[in-house]
């Protein structure tokens, strides 16, 4: 942490220009992207049975992994300077700075993020642990915890990675996806923003608040990250999402089969499940998230493990109709709190001093 503001305040990406830092952020990714990419083939020099000594017929490519690791170290801390800069100016373009300074400052790292054990009562969906753990934990060692909680403590359990952590300075796992990229340092942020008033100092008070804070972060996120990209590198915005249309006319061609809905196929499952448990059926539940998980497979989404941990762990992320929240009402009433205001930074100030659920849908009627 001290380094980072070390290097914060040194502001060392005050010598670029604004094009050539948006360079030197590209010019890491691509380095990320061959580091990465090189990481891929020796595991699958490792992981070929035709190969009779992995070590020595990956000799030169891990040679060549270690100066490439080598030369990203020595990009990273610059372009972690320069996403800090460009974060803080589109903050400061929106009116969220206190006399020109944004508080707190953006700081992050990219680092071997942790995963994290989330552990729910089978009976129930609500998160009762949350534990940080060593990063490169194998999949072997995420089931034997997960079957040791369920086996010991009669729990649900998930091993879930995640993108970043809001300490200060944050935490943001290495990656060559910018927009994927600004969005988590743009989210990570906005919990340090909050962390500082009410919502975010009452972030484990109860499940309800968990999810404004999060359902906050994560429109934030999209919007800052979107506009960072609008800004400093206008040939990467994604399109904006079509609208879907409606037509009821007679004698439209046939349409093609629709795409797969995941989230609304999440919420299909998240509702029956939380009918199943209410009933009692644990069992019932249980079986029933195990036929979904297939099908989540079958249809392009591996997930390892469909519990109510899982649920408990994604159901907080609501800023988007449906999904693992199912028909849980604080999420879409934190984003009908957004649609109040023209304003992202309005927002964000107006409701980081919410307390409580009630008080948000006080807000909302007033």
């Amino acid at each position: 942490a001290a380094a980072k503001l070390v290097a914060w305040g040194l502001s060392l990406e005050r010598f670029l220009t604004p094009s050539q830092g948006s360079q030197w952020v590209l010019t890491t990714l691509d380095q990320v992207s061959r580091v990465n990419a090189l990481s891929a083939e020796i595991t699958l020099v490792y992981a070929d049975p035709a190969v009779a000594d992995p070590d020595a017929a990956s000799a030169d490519l891990r040679r060549e992994l270690a100066r490439e690791q080598d030369r990203l170290h020595t990009m990273l801390p610059t372009a972690e300077s320069i996403l800090q800069a460009q974060l803080l100016d589109v903050l400061d373009d929106i009116g969220l700075d206190l006399l020109g300074q944004v508080i707190p400052p953006s700081l992050y790292q990219t680092s071997a993020v942790p995963s994290s054990l989330i552990v729910s009562p089978r009976d129930a969906i609500a998160k009762v642990a949350d534990i940080h753990l060593s990063p490169g934990l194998s999949t072997e060692d995420m089931e034997s915890l997960e079957d040791g909680v369920f086996n010991e403590l009669d729990h649900a359990a998930l091993v879930v990675p995640i993108g970043g952590i809001g300490t200060y300075p944050t935490m943001v796992m290495q990656t060559d996806n910018l927009a994927w990229l600004t969005e988590v340092i743009a989210h990570e942020w906005t919990h340090n923003y909050l962390g500082l008033r009410p919502l975010g100092m009452n972030y484990d008070t109860n499940a309800e608040l968990r999810t404004i804070n999060e359902t906050t972060a994560s429109l934030a996120g999209k919007e800052l990250g979107r506009r960072i990209l609008e800004k400093y590198y206008p040939a990467l915005v994604p399109p904006e999402a079509e609208p879907i249309q409606e037509s009821s006319e007679v004698g439209q061609p046939e349409q093609e089969p629709e795409a797969f809905d995941f989230n609304n196929e999440m919420r299909i499952t998240r509702v029956e499940v939380d009918h199943l448990l209410a009933e009692g059926e644990v069992e019932a539940a249980e079986a029933y998230m195990e036929v979904r998980r297939a099908f989540f497979w079958d249809n392009g989404y591996p997930i390892r493990v469909l519990n109510q941990a899982y649920f408990a762990f994604h159901g907080a992320y609501s800023d988007e109709p449906g999904g693992a929240a199912g028909e849980d009402p604080v999420g879409p009433a934190v984003v009908a709190f957004r649609a109040r205001f023209d304003s992202l930074s309005d927002f964000i100030k107006a409701i980081s001093w919410v307390n409580s659920y009630q008080e948000l849908l006080g807000l909302l009627d007033s």
